[in-house]
């Protein structure tokens, strides 16, 4: 197999520092940044977040897929911003007001980096006004809520309207997720995507990225 291939192959087990070793290795062998980061660490990603998507794996193996492609990209990081490797898009995301739970949260931010996007997360019990903050803030593409609760699902409406009234709605594409979400409630509330699940939801932010781009 080539170094590329071991790279996918390890992150798919969890291996974090054999990863690391490898891309340090494809970097020593002249790879790209651009080419470890999309034939070997997102590569791997990809076949994780598809395997999820058909519950041939769970939450376990995402996370320390997720973590060994961090390791993997610790040795990457550099060369990329020096290359000018951009991000495929921004996104902010965040659980709402009201809601403590991360675990999905999480799983959406592992699965978005894993395509490549640079996601900034507010993380949990965020108000309205903190996702219009950061939306400004990190120019974001597209703005991400969950919440895992009947109780708190209704925020996801403050969001829509916090930025609407900060007149940058027409700017963003507004993502909701979680258990008691649908996409009629998605609709009804102003939003523009609802995903199932993290990997659903990273493919979603992608295309949505394209195309506003």
């Amino acid at each position: 197999m080539s170094t590329l291939e071991d790279i996918s192959a390890l992150l798919q087990k969890g291996k974090a520092n054999d990863v690391k070793a490898n891309v340090e290795k494809a970097i020593a062998e002249g790879l790209s940044a651009r080419t470890i980061l999309e034939e070997g660490l997102m590569a791997g990603m990809n076949i994780i977040g598809g395997k999820f998507k058909r519950n041939e794996v769970y939450v376990p193996e995402v996370l320390i897929a997720a973590r060994a492609m961090n390791a993997g990209l610790v040795p990457l990081k550099p060369l990329l911003v020096s290359s000018g490797v951009k991000a495929t898009g921004i996104v902010v995301l965040g659980t709402v007001k009201g809601d403590l739970h991360d675990i999905g949260k999480n799983l959406v931010k592992m699965m978005m980096e894993g395509k490549g996007l640079e996601v900034h997360d507010i993380g949990v019990d965020a108000t309205s006004d903190k996702f219009v903050a950061a939306a400004k803030e990190f120019n974001a593409d597209v703005v991400a809520c969950s919440a895992l609760l009947t109780t708190t699902m209704n925020e996801m409406k403050s969001v829509v309207e916090a930025l609407r009234n900060a007149g940058i709605r027409d700017k963003v594409t507004i993502m909701v997720g979680g258990a008691p979400v649908t996409d009629t409630f998605c609709k009804s509330i102003g939003a523009d995507l609802y995903s199932p699940d993290a990997a659903s939801a990273a493919e979603a932010a992608v295309a949505a990225c394209q195309k506003s781009a």
